[in-house]
């Protein structure tokens, strides 16, 4: 059963990378580190199997065994909110099910894609998912699986369970319209790590996004600087975190990553095909790139440049 209420679940949550082994299976003592690194280093929560854990490349199975491993590392250290979108309500269902009996904390998931659902659509498999367990539903605006519309998010707050929104995109008016109109209870997380700052300006709760499993510390730095109205620090940090970001997304950012974690000590493993994987000889200009914008822009703090 669920340990942490949902309103505890704030702060910085990075969404867990999978880690996977050099044949692509689930590397369970990778998975472990990873988790155990990033909760040592003071994250608030985990969001585990979305698009940076790669949920949508894995088996059901699969899935469900990364909640298994990840609910027994943490040992409620943190909250953990679990990824169980899928096209199909029914398979979403049994996610959510599964993360209920091992122990989760919240579900969330990504609109239904592929199709051209509409609002009905949408709103029932919420609804669906959102009465099938006891757990808060965190559903989730995205480009990429499809935008909700903004009075679609206000009728899905009125399920029951339905707790808050995960909100990945790149202006943020509407999340101080989602705090002003369905209240201070109904959690708003920003999910553009490049936005972090902004987010919390208009009165998100908290951070859930990819770059955190790499550099958690600065986003941490950014969270509390600007809960301390330090808005000179929180631009400074914010302007590092878009620096990195913006080098790193012109690659497989996610195999990147793992590469850099690496120079931390942390098996963060391998990304699994289509993706790619780097070698040595990119690996090696990864270091003096990111050694170029630590020296340039005078960046301290963020542990995995001070590794290279």
């Amino acid at each position: 059963m669920s340990k942490f209420d949902v309103q505890e679940m704030k702060g910085v949550i990075p969404a867990l990378m999978t880690v996977f082994a050099e044949d692509e299976t689930i590397d369970e003592s990778g998975m472990r580190e990873l988790v155990d690194h990033l909760i040592n280093k003071g994250v608030n929560g985990l969001y585990l199997t979305g698009s940076t854990g790669e949920g949508f490349l894995m088996s059901m199975e699969e899935r469900k065994k990364v909640v298994e491993i990840v609910i027994d590392e943490a040992d409620n250290r943190v909250p953990i909110m679990v990824h169980v979108g899928t096209i199909g309500t029914k398979n979403s269902i049994k996610l959510a099910e599964h993360a209920y009996e091992k122990g989760a904390d919240a579900v969330s998931s990504v609109p239904p894609f592929y199709w051209n659902f509409d609002e009905e659509h949408i709103y029932n498999y919420y609804k669906d998912i959102a009465e099938a367990t006891p757990l808060p539903m965190i559903v989730y605006n995205i480009k990429l699986a499809g935008t909700i519309a903004y009075d679609s998010i206000k009728k899905l707050a009125a399920i029951e369970n339905v707790k808050g929104i995960k909100y990945t995109a790149t202006s943020h008016f509407e999340i101080a319209s989602i705090k002003d109109e369905l209240g201070e209870d109904f959690l708003v997380y920003s999910g553009a790590d490049e936005m972090a700052s902004s987010g919390l300006f208009n009165g998100a709760d908290g951070l859930i996004g990819s770059f955190y499993n790499l550099m958690p510390e600065l986003f941490m730095d950014i969270y509390e600087a600007v809960n301390n109205n330090d808005l000179k620090t929180a631009r400074i940090k914010q302007q590092n975190a878009v620096r990195i970001i913006k080098y790193s997304v012109q690659y497989d950012f996610y195999s990147l990553m793992r590469l850099a974690l690496g120079w931390l000590g942390v098996n963060a493993g391998y990304s699994r095909r289509p993706f790619k994987n780097y070698g040595a000889e990119k690996e090696a200009e990864f270091k003096a790139e990111f050694k170029k914008l630590k020296d340039k822009y005078k960046i301290e703090g963020i542990d995995f440049l001070d590794a290279i």
